[in-house]
């Protein structure tokens, strides 16, 4: 069994992690909802619930948890405690050897630290400084994708690898340069990036509303292996 969520905060870790009884908070420091989180492991308590809430409130952050396929008590609880579903999301996975197929010449590459334009871009995209860092802590093979199209800078990604998958974050395509096979190209080259780091599983990241990103992902022969949502008071 895949734990994509162990490879999610692998791959996209928060700054620091405070265990209250079996809720685990998340300092995210700018960098999301993800890495902003709190979420439950076993059993919890309203006492647990209560403390986490203390706690994120004392780091500047809202309450906001992240509920998961299966914590249907949670979601209750967290719904009776007047918390409202926020962005449910998905999890991709799929055969890296699949989406591993050469990209035409000089439209992908990989490139680690990410260069100036890239986090310009990324920018542009709401992917800020404070999601920047959360790629730049993460310990695992990582790397930065840079995509382009008609000679021009076209669009950027990061992916990581925990174990044996690959897991890909923060695709973004410049506006004015998508329908191009930008995120096509982009996919196939972080694949082959994985190829090499020894891996034989691709996944990625996407909110239920990208119907964009979405039906990429499907056409890559990428199945929905997992889910959740947020809950914010």
């Amino acid at each position: 069994m895949i734990d994509y969520h162990a490879i999610n905060d692998a791959t996209w870790p928060a700054a620091r992690y405070l265990a209250f009884g079996n809720v685990i908070v998340r300092e995210g420091k700018g960098g999301g909802q993800r890495v902003s989180s709190a979420t439950v492991s076993g059993e919890w308590s309203n006492d647990d619930i209560a403390r986490a809430e203390a706690a994120q409130a004392a780091l500047g952050q809202r309450s906001l948890f992240m509920v998961r396929a299966g914590e249907n008590a949670l979601d209750n609880e967290l719904a009776a405690r007047g918390y409202t579903i926020v962005d449910p999301v998905v999890i991709y996975g799929g055969d890296l050897a699949a989406i591993a197929v050469r990209p035409a010449p000089l439209t992908a590459f990989s490139v680690w630290p990410p260069l100036e334009i890239m986090r310009d871009i990324w920018a542009e995209g709401g992917i800020g400084p404070g999601r920047v860092a959360v790629m730049e802590r993460a310990s695992h093979p990582k790397t930065a994708i840079l995509g382009r199209s008609n000679d021009r800078v076209a669009g950027v990604a990061y992916v990581a690898i925990h174990g044996e998958t690959a897991m890909m974050h923060a695709l973004y395509v410049v506006s004015d340069r998508r329908r191009q096979g930008t995120a096509v190209n982009m996919m196939r080259r972080a694949a082959i990036w994985a190829q090499y780091q020894g891996v034989t599983r691709f996944s990625v990241v996407v909110t239920r509303a990208n119907t964009a990103a979405n039906t990429l992902y499907a056409s890559l022969g990428m199945r929905i292996v997992e889910h959740y949502h947020y809950r914010s008071k």
